[in-house]
């Protein structure tokens, strides 16, 4: 998720939209950035949240509510969340900001999962803890809406969410060739490398991986050159990583069962690998708020005079027309 943070101030940079140079400084000298937006029962996600963000005299932000699957939980410097502010003139406004570590946010010791345990993804709950004028990124209509802060988020969310996925994938490929090799069979005296049936069940799993890094790298090309697909991006975004989650999660299947028994147990990396595929369905945007949730019109381009501001003090958007 700190990933999530850079590749956001990277989006705004390559548009010209200032407000994150904070990130990309702080990464630089060793910040690491976690990723507040999540919250349960919350289906807006990036167009709502339950936490409450109260304004105060100096331009800053205290954030109440608590946030889910804040992963990096342990170690992070920097919170980057989001919260609802209902008390100014113009409320509702959606607030995306960055608070610091302090006794005002409580991390808890709940982490424990099926899988993705690595992550530390823990519960935050956040008791008034404060955002800085300048760190108080955007304030804009909650829904969707065109701003580059929606957009930045949900394409570096989903593509770095595929490409996680996709190299799950891979791995897993990599593993049932080389049990494959080693296995071998009694009835034939040959390692299952040669066995008809395992060898096809291996070039299925590569034909579904090999589908996946050509869209990954297409797609990203398109973020970086500011292409405007319009409407399109909302499809083109949540589609490639729909495909990259169910697609590792077949191939992670197949590769269990070319690598036999063994890999059911825990010292498997393949055990470790099918545990953790399984989350992949759980990140947005899943089957179902793709069929249903209204598609904010993406284009990816640069601010224009034109657009409207997202509030005092802070930058012009832009990138969602």
């Amino acid at each position: 998720m700190h990933l999530v943070w850079t590749g956001v101030a990277k989006v705004f940079s390559d548009r010209g939209v200032p407000g994150l140079e904070f990130v990309q400084d702080g990464a630089a000298a060793g910040e690491v950035f976690a990723f507040g937006i999540s919250e349960a029962g919350n289906d807006l996600v990036l167009f709502g949240s339950d936490t409450e963000a109260a304004p105060r005299e100096d331009g800053s932000y205290s954030f109440t509510g608590t946030k889910i699957f804040t992963s990096l939980a342990p170690v992070w410097t920097k919170l980057g969340l989001h919260g609802l502010d209902t008390t100014s003139a113009d409320a509702p406004k959606l607030v995306f900001a960055f608070v610091d570590r302090s006794d005002a946010v409580e991390t808890l010791d709940d982490w424990d999962t099926l899988g993705m345990r690595a992550t530390q993804s823990r519960t935050t709950r956040l008791n008034g803890a404060v955002a800085a004028s300048d760190r108080v990124v955007r304030r804009i209509d909650p829904g969707p809406g065109p701003d580059p802060i929606i957009f930045g988020i949900f394409s570096v969310f989903e593509i770095l969410l595929a490409s996680v996925y996709t190299g799950i994938a891979r791995r897993a490929l990599d593993l049932a060739v080389e049990t494959a090799r080693t296995r071998r069979s009694k009835k034939s005296g040959t390692t299952y490398s040669q066995d008809p049936d395992i060898r096809w069940r291996i070039a299925e799993m590569s034909l579904r991986y090999e589908a996946l890094p050509p869209q990954l790298a297409s797609i990203s090309r398109d973020v970086d050159t500011l292409t405007d697909h319009g409407a399109r991006w909302f499809t083109l975004l949540s589609g490639v990583k729909h495909r990259a989650v169910t697609m590792a999660k077949s191939v992670v299947d197949e590769a269990m069962l070319v690598a036999g028994g063994g890999s059911y147990f825990s010292r498997s990396e393949l055990s470790r690998l099918y545990r953790d595929v399984l989350a992949g369905m759980f990140h947005p945007s899943d089957p179902s708020p793709r069929t249903r949730r209204p598609r904010p019109r993406c284009s990816g381009r640069r601010p224009t005079p034109s657009d409207p501001s997202p509030g005092p003090g802070l930058p012009r958007r832009g990138s969602l027309a």
